[in-house]
């Protein structure tokens, strides 16, 4: 598979309390949040697919921050965004958290960003900023 950066928008039915390991816990507002990453190692884009199963409970694994967000009972993984063989991972999470809600300190640990997460109320509002990214 590709290397690329990824977006993934999470829907959490509920306001919940997620602990996202070392970074803590977060209290988090029922919507939609954009998680946006990069997979540029041997597997490539197939981290999505390792997303998608730790969402499914087919796995219990949690390597990223995402990945506490993705097991919790309250989420659901929605859509996915991808570009193929571009590092653009710090710039569409810069611009996500600009137009968007961010929730700092997430997902950010290998770089200078605040976060690589972002939230709003409504699904079209993250697909509408998504959309014009990507």
């Amino acid at each position: 598979m590709q290397p690329g950066t990824y977006t993934l928008v999470v829907s959490l039915d509920e306001s919940v309390a997620v602990t996202f390991g070392a970074a803590g816990e977060r209290d988090l507002d029922r919507g939609f949040y954009a998680y946006t990453g990069s997979a540029f190692g041997s597997g490539g884009l197939s981290r999505v697919d390792r997303h998608r199963e730790l969402d499914r409970g087919e796995r219990d694994t949690r390597h990223w921050h995402v990945d506490y967000l993705l097991g919790h009972p309250a989420s659901t993984l929605v859509d996915t965004y991808t570009v193929e063989n571009e590092n653009r991972e710090c710039e569409l999470a810069r611009r996500l958290a600009d137009a968007l809600t961010p929730v700092p300190g997430l997902g950010a640990s290998d770089c200078d960003c605040d976060t690589h997460l972002a939230y709003a109320e409504e699904r079209a509002d993250v697909e509408r900023v998504l959309d014009a990214l990507y």
